[in-house]
């Protein structure tokens, strides 16, 4: 049942009011969508500027994708690989330049930093499931948009660069001054045996000796690139480190997970390392026993690094994919280090045993097989370092394509804003809202006389 205090609109009487003072609702309509007309017109023009990017993770692409991979088989979640890049397209190393290079007033330079900046002036859009980045870039002049679209894009392309080279360039400064030791190394070794051939009148070793230096040579192959290899992982490991410390002094502290799957894990890499020089030692590159004892190594291998990277997902927390690349090149680095110091105490051992034979040997022998010992090994060492030194050239290069341009930064033809037909479409509705306000004034107004 109604109650009595509840009002009834009589249509009859709007329909009256209406029809009385038409042309002056009429007039609120049309003025208020011609004031929204002359605004369209008045506001100054903008324009946008596009371009897309595909953004490759981390450490060829494939370390940061592992260490998700990895965390979302535990269970966690990780960060999305684009969303970690847009905030570093967000950084000041990427943005105060493009800031400095705009035709502001200072005053205004001053006020706006990077993060006032990305919210006025950029727009970031990932399309889900793909690694695509479009980067919008909104300026007072096409040329204007133009710049800081493509700004962003070169000044991030210039960082990831210069970030992902740091420790590529570390280990190769590190080689190239090995190499020079170890030629100068090499020379002095050649110059010793072609002087005790030239004093002693020893040219040709007897067989006993000459089967001591071919085993040897083998071990002590070893020895020269396990050596090597580890002095190349400590510096690789001090690059990484300095890289996290620059990044976030929180992680940089960061160490491996040392737990008893990896342990067994180096252990038994070593085992197979040795069972691999001793069957070296007997037989060809070519025989059965080789090729499984490397095959199982090469297994191994793969293993640990899988729980490395499992690892280092389950127990850090990293703000971009960058991050997660260089923590998962740290614990892989230091788990190299770990099993290649293993092996090569193992290998001295076998080194120091074989060494015994030699005094075996007449003293000539002794002195030959010395001498040519100090030969092969430096020249080990010198082949070992040259090809380090080109793997890491390799590596440093491919590591600064970590951003492809799809589509370069486009000139716009015509403003992206303002929208003058929506504009005076949201006028033209506010006019109606006002006409229907105005109504009902006049209605309440009647309804009180």
């Amino acid at each position: 049942m109604m109650q009595e205090n509840e009002e009834v609109i009589d249509l009859a009487e709007v329909k009256k009011i209406v029809c009385q003072y038409k042309k002056r609702l009429l007039g609120i309509v049309v003025g208020v969508t011609l004031l929204a007309l002359v605004l369209a017109f008045l506001l100054p023009n903008e324009y946008e500027s596009t371009a897309l990017v595909r953004a490759k993770s981390q450490q060829q692409g494939g370390a940061a994708m592992q260490a998700s991979a990895a965390l979302a088989l535990l269970g966690g979640s990780s960060q999305s690989p684009t969303q970690g890049y847009i905030a570093m397209m967000k950084s000041r190393s990427v943005l105060d330049p493009i800031i400095d290079g705009l035709d502001l007033p200072p005053e205004k330079k001053e006020k706006l930093d990077n993060e006032k900046f990305a919210k006025k002036y950029l727009e970031f859009e990932t399309t889900k499931g793909t690694d695509l980045i479009e980067v919008t870039g909104t300026g007072r002049t096409p040329e204007e948009a133009q710049q800081i679209a493509g700004g962003v894009v070169d000044n991030f392309r210039q960082l990831l660069t210069r970030l992902n080279q740091s420790d590529q360039s570390l280990l190769r400064k590190f080689l190239d001054e090995r190499i020079q030791i170890a030629k100068k190394e090499l020379d002095e070794a050649e110059q010793s045996l072609e002087k005790y051939r030239q004093q002693e009148q020893v040219f040709l070793p007897d067989e006993q000796a000459k089967a001591i230096v071919e085993k040897m040579a083998i071990v002590d192959q070893k020895v020269a690139e396990a050596d090597v290899e580890n002095q190349a992982n400590q510096a690789k490991l001090q690059g990484i480190d300095q890289q996290l410390a620059r990044q976030n002094s929180a992680i940089a502290s960061y160490q491996l997970a040392d737990n008893p799957e990896i342990q067994q894990l180096r252990a038994s890499i070593t085992t197979k390392e040795m069972e691999l020089v001793e069957q070296e030692q007997r037989y060809t590159d070519k025989h059965p026993n080789v090729i499984l004892a490397q095959k199982e190594i090469d297994e191994l291998k793969g293993k640990l690094k899988l729980l490395v990277s499992q690892s280092v997902a389950a127990g850090t927390t990293t703000l971009n994919p960058l991050q997660m690349g260089l923590l998962q090149g740290k614990a892989e680095t230091e788990a190299g280090l770990l099993s290649g110091q293993a092996a090569l105490d193992g290998l001295r051992r076998i080194q120091g045993k074989n060494e015994q034979e030699i005094s075996q040997l007449s003293a000539k022998g002794v002195s030959y097989v010395g001498l040519m010992r100090k030969v092969t090994i430096a020249q080990d060492v010198y082949a070992t370092l040259v090809q380090q030194y080109e793997q890491a050239r390799i590596q440093e290069a491919m590591e600064s394509m970590d951003i492809q341009i799809v589509d370069e930064a486009n000139l716009p033809k015509l403003p992206s804003a303002p929208k003058k037909l929506l504009i005076t479409a949201v006028g033209f509705v506010i006019g109606i809202m006002l006409s229907f306000i105005y109504t009902i004034v006049l209605y309440q107004k009647t309804r009180n006389i």
